[in-house]
This record gives C-alpha cells, sequence and structure tokens, in this order.
C-alpha cells in the first residue's frame, strides 16, 4: 500500500475518530479495515443501484479513510449492506478525486489498484486544510483539528524504544529523526532509555495491541502515531520490514515508513502530494523522504517562516 500506515492524533484527533465511529450509524467499527482480497473480487463487477456481496466491506474501508459517513442520512440505518448506493458512489468519487484518478463513482480497476497500496491509518479526508493564503506557491500539507503542535519549551525531544523492540529496526527510526531535526533545524531529538517518560514512543505491535486501532498482518496498515503531545507509534510487527539504508524489492522501507510517522508525531496530517514523504501511500519497495511541502508545512505548524 502506498502506505497504510496508521497515524494516529493528538486527543483531538482521537475526540474527532472517536466522534467519527459513534457518529456512523450502523457502519461498525471504522478502524477495522475490509478484506483487501474482498475489494479485488469487487472490482468492475457493480454500479450504483446494484447490490454485490462484499460491497459492505468496500464501505468500511472508505469509511476508515474518512470518506464514507451516513451520519447526514439517517435512513440508511444499515451501512454494512452490500448495496450500491448514493453515498457510496459519492464517496469513490471523493477517493479517486483525493488520489488523481478518473472520478468515474465506480470500483474500476485504477482505483482497486490503489486501495491495496499499503497506507497509513489516519483518515485522508477531510481532517485540517492549512488554510494560509500568505504562500507564492501551491502547498499540499495538512494538519490536524485544531493545529495540535509541541509547545515552544518542547523543541528538544526524547524518544526510547519498547523493551521488546527489535534492535535490528532501530537504525532507520534513528535515521528517520536525522531527516526530520536535519531539515529543520527546530527540533532536536535524543534518544533515552526511559520509555515510560519519554517525549515519543516507539513500539512494535501487531493484530489487537489496546490502543482501539487493531493492525491488520501483513499488508494494510503499517503504523500509527498520535499527533502531539501524545507522542506513541506503533509499528506493524507482522509486515516485511527493510531496513535498508536503501529501498530492497518487495518490502517496505522502515525508514520512510518512519519519516511519514515522526511527521505526525510533529503535527502533520496527510498530504495531496504523491510526492511528499506526508502522502497516505507507499509502495512495497520504494524509498522516499521529505520533500518541499513536507518542510513547509512543518514550517507553517510553527511559525517558522
Amino acid at each position: 500500500m502506498a502506505f497504510k500506515v496508521t497515524c494516529l492524533p493528538s486527543l483531538s484527533l482521537l475526540f474527532f475518530l472517536f466522534f467519527f465511529s459513534r457518529t456512523m450509524g450502523n457502519i461498525g467499527n471504522p478502524t477495522k479495515l475490509s478484506s483487501i482480497e474482498s475489494i479485488k473480487q469487487l472490482k468492475g463487477c457493480c454500479d450504483k443501484g446494484s447490490k454485490a456481496q462484499g460491497l459492505h466491506q468496500l464501505k468500511l474501508y472508505l469509511a476508515r479513510f474518512g470518506y464514507l459517513n451516513y451520519q447526514h442520512t439517517p435512513e440508511h440505518t444499515n451501512a454494512e449492506d452490500d448495496k450500491f448506493d448514493d453515498e457510496l458512489e459519492a464517496a469513490l468519487k471523493s477517493y479517486q478525486k483525493y488520489y488523481r484518478l478518473n472520478a468515474t463513482g465506480t470500483l474500476d480497476e485504477a482505483t482497486v489498484s490503489q486501495m491495496i497500496v499499503p497506507r497509513c491509518g489516519v483518515p485522508d479526508k477531510e481532517i485540517h486544510h492549512h488554510g494560509s493564503k500568505s504562500l507564492p506557491t501551491v502547498s499540499f500539507y495538512r494538519f490536524f483539528p485544531n493545529n495540535p503542535r509541541w509547545p515552544p519549551s518542547k523543541t528538544q525531544l526524547t524518544y526510547a524504544f519498547a523493551s521488546d523492540y527489535p534492535n535490528n529496526h532501530v537504525p532507520p527510526v534513528v535515521r528517520a529523526f536525522s531527516q526530520w531535526s536535519t531539515a529543520i533545524s527546530y527540533f532536536t531529538f535524543s534518544r533515552v532509555n526511559d520509555f515510560r517518560n519519554a517525549d515519543l514512543k516507539v513500539s512494535f505491535k501487531r493484530g489487537n495491541h489496546g490502543d482501539g486501532y487493531d493492525f491488520d498482518g501483513a499488508g494494510g496498515v503499517l503504523a500509527h502515531a498520535f499527533a502531539p503531545t501524545d507522542g506513541r507509534v506503533d509499528y506493524d510487527a507482522d509486515e516485511k520490514w527493510s531496513d535498508g539504508p536503501g529501498a530492497v524489492p518487495n518490502a517496505m522501507d522502515f525508514e520512510t515508513v518512519a519519516v511519514h510517522e515522526i511527521g505526525h508525531l510533529l503535527g502533520l496530517g496527510h498530504s495531496d502530494d504523491p510526492n511528499a514523504s506526508m502522502f497516505p501511500t507507499v509502495s512495497f519497495g520504494v524509498q522516499k523522504g521529505l520533500n518541499s511541502d513536507d518542510i513547509q508545512g512543518i514550517k507553517v505548524l510553527y511559525g517558522l517562516n
């Protein structure tokens, strides 16, 4: 998946996700991803007005990432059915526009191909556009609701690894922190041993690990992180990771995902720019680093321009 990295927010975004999950009618748990295999089987099979077994899996996928919300249409009391309704068509078009696909409103081959790319678990739509009108160039970055950020007194952030964190996965995370500190020259990151009291807590988890945002095995969601000032970031232990340096075919580059997750830890949401580290997805065998959109986003968020 381009990456299904699950990146989670501060209390403000947690409230958003809680509110989102409570107002989905019967859409079910929006944090539970649908079966990718089910979505593959639906490709090209149906359009608005039809019914097909497994369409509720597609609805769960779109709900999880912020494209489908039945709260404003109370007549749709069972969003887990297999009917291709108006809301599903609109959600597909919104998804297709976000990923710069042809907005057909049908589950065509290009859309399915995008959906099966690994990605971050934070919703794409609609968290918060930055809204700055003073920038001389077009920008695509986003922030979390209410623009959570670290206070001015916390520019020197500590990070620690959980006691059971695999040692071979430490170097790519250290390099990812170095990318951010070099590019921004505002934050510094120092490793400490005190996991409990570290500002940023890095863990390896699998499946249901107690924070309400279950991992889904290999593929799908790769990791998730919470926005300031929560500080938690978890990586899915079931993924096929590459520790680099450098990309490895058919493996997920750990440093690339770590750079993305650190962006969430600092307050960035997802970017619309496919070249940005904060784009929601990343493919196996691909390495990405920070680009101008990522850097500009942090500078605007922290008033560094």
